[in-house]
């Protein structure tokens, strides 16, 4: 006999609101799932009004939206959540700064007053470091992997190998100096501006892209970042603020 579902008093989202998180240090190793457990204990820890799912186990209404890759470091990831009562979008972003554990930063937030939010997420911005690799060495890979036309791929994933262009999804990539690491090691440094496209090209599909068509190795994993996504603008190969949407919106969702 099936179970009967108990009746629950559901509470309608009156409210939400967009924010934007940060992956840092150590943390940039830490899973999706980590993050929505460490973002879940915070809520609940800071109060927030969370509106929840009807069912035998509600959950908080939480959206996620196009996490980066496990293992790099992120300026700019992005959540949505419901609220059962309208809150102070200033207040929220200052209580739930301190509740989130070091490395994983809260750093805006917005009301939502705009639709479609994850289809302004059009490209990202990398800062990639790659350590043990001069400017001119750089210079001149990067050189190699614009020339062609089509750079392809094979990325293993839950269905099995699958094999991509990455010279498409690429908008513009740049050598644009060097750094030093907190060991002393001297780095080179790219910036990338990717397409998201499907099947998604990530940073270091792009890197092993470079690999190819230069024909080296790195000595050391690259180090990536996240610094921006959001709306791109093909002329300038720019990415602007998904959040500039709601601040001069007037009305509601």
């Amino acid at each position: 006999m099936a179970r009967k579902t108990p009746d629950r008093e559901i509470i309608p989202v009156v409210q939400k609101v967009r924010l934007r998180y940060a992956k840092r240090g150590a943390l940039k190793f830490s899973s999706h799932r980590d993050f929505q457990r460490a973002f879940e204990r915070a809520v609940r820890r800071v109060g927030v009004p969370m509106a929840y799912s009807a069912g035998f186990t509600p959950h908080p209404k939480i959206s996620y939206a196009n996490a980066a890759p496990t293992g790099t470091a992120s300026e700019a990831e992005y959540v949505e959540i419901g609220l059962a009562a309208h809150v102070d979008v200033e207040k929220l972003l200052a209580a739930l700064q301190p509740a989130m554990p070091v490395g994983l930063a809260i750093l805006d937030a917005v009301e939502a007053k705009t639709p479609d939010f994850v289809e302004r997420l059009q490209a990202s911005v990398w800062k990639v470091a790659i350590l043990e690799m001069s400017e001119a060495e750089a210079t001149a890979a990067v050189s190699a992997f614009l020339q062609r036309t089509e750079v392809l791929v094979t990325r293993n994933t839950k269905n099995g190998p699958r094999t991509f262009d990455t010279r498409a999804a690429v908008v513009e990539i740049e050598v644009t100096g060097t750094e030093m690491t907190d060991s002393g090691t001297s780095c080179a440094i790219l910036r990338l501006v990717v397409k998201h496209v499907t099947p998604a090209v990530r940073p270091d599909d792009v890197l092993n892209a470079i690999a190819l068509a230069a024909e080296i190795d790195y000595r050391v994993i690259p180090r990536i970042t996240r610094l921006a996504q959001g709306p791109l603008s093909a002329e300038t190969a720019s990415v602007a603020d998904p959040f500039d949407l709601d601040r001069h919106a007037t009305a509601d969702l």
